[in-house]
């Protein structure tokens, strides 16, 4: 029998994916899709839902009775520095909500998800491991640390089956970037497909860890399979892809484009890219549920390339 999902968060760059993903793999009937507010178009079922609104949240778990959650909703790196305070209030409340309402509601799995942004400027800047030192230096990222704990309190307290991933930047072409400080990589794409120069607000050495979109999801679905004695991690895993530049990704861009025009102007998610890891270790989710990644770098700008230009035929 398919498990009943509600995934918060839907309509964002992950979240619109993921959806799709547990559409195709448990029914449309059995996956519920939320946002606070109704995308144009969408094929299944949707509810509205602001999660920092706790009652709102009950009544859709009570309604559909629902035994899993994916809690995508959040106000990302970028975004969140804007109003930092906000984001705090925002990330946590809605978080607790979730992890509450599931344990209330004998929900049996939830999925959060954290992200590099936890690491801070005393984590190794090379091969991060999945146990280092956490002391983010953004909002967003003290929301994620706290994420995590909160996750592992709830596991052991309650028996909570809380799961997380630590994702990099991820690298997409079904939706608009939105509003994390690696979607330059996403942004940069969009640029090169249509024609128009790009200006990158990050320098052109800056190395971070990113992965594409189809890894992340499979990332996503193999943790929440996995069976319950196998996640030996209750804070969250690692999860490596590749690791590159500004400048690295747009040489491969101009293998399809050589005429393609990048500019550089840092701005203030400069001083957030230079806290964060350059690459990171993931010997636990190899580990525990044999994750290993799919795609490099060429693969990547092949797949983002051609899938954008079909989806901008017409329109340039």
């Amino acid at each position: 029998m398919s498990p009943t999902i509600l995934i918060t968060g839907a309509s964002g760059q992950l979240g619109t994916v993921l959806t799709e993903a547990l559409q195709h793999k448990y029914g449309r009937e059995n996956v519920i899709a939320s946002d606070i507010r109704l995308p144009e178009s969408f094929d299944g079922v949707f509810e509205i839902l602001d999660v920092t609104d706790a009652i709102r949240l009950e009544e859709i778990i009570l309604k559909y009775k629902v035994d899993q959650i994916f809690h995508l909703a959040a106000i990302l790196s970028a975004n969140g520095e804007q109003n930092p305070l906000n984001t705090w209030e925002i990330n946590m409340k809605a978080l607790l909500n979730v992890l509450e309402a599931s344990r209330k509601n004998k929900v049996a799995k939830v999925f959060h998800p954290s992200s590099i942004a936890v690491f801070g400027e005393n984590a190794p800047a090379v091969d991060t491991p999945n146990d280092s030192l956490l002391n983010p230096l953004t909002s967003y990222g003290l929301s994620k640390a706290a994420g995590e704990n909160w996750g592992k309190y709830y596991f052991h307290k309650y028996g909570l089956d809380v799961r997380s991933l630590r994702y990099p930047g991820i690298i997409g072409y079904q939706s608009k970037p939105g509003g994390g400080t690696t979607d330059y990589a996403v942004e940069i794409f969009h640029k090169a497909v249509t024609g128009e120069p790009f200006t990158c607000f990050l320098d052109k050495e800056t190395t971070l860890p990113m992965m594409f979109m189809d890894d992340a999801v499979r990332a996503t679905l193999e943790l929440m399979e996995s069976p319950r004695e196998n996640i030996k991690v209750r804070t969250s895993y690692n999860i490596a892809g590749i690791s590159f530049s500004p400048e690295e990704i747009t040489a491969s861009i101009r293998e399809r484009f050589p005429n393609f025009i990048v500019e550089y102007a840092p701005d203030f998610r400069q001083e957030i890219a230079d806290k964060w890891p350059k690459s990171i270790q993931d010997c636990e989710a190899s580990r525990d549920w044999n994750w290993k990644p799919e795609y490099d770098l060429s693969r990547i700008t092949m797949e983002m390339i051609d899938n954008l230009q079909g989806n901008y035929a017409g329109f340039v």
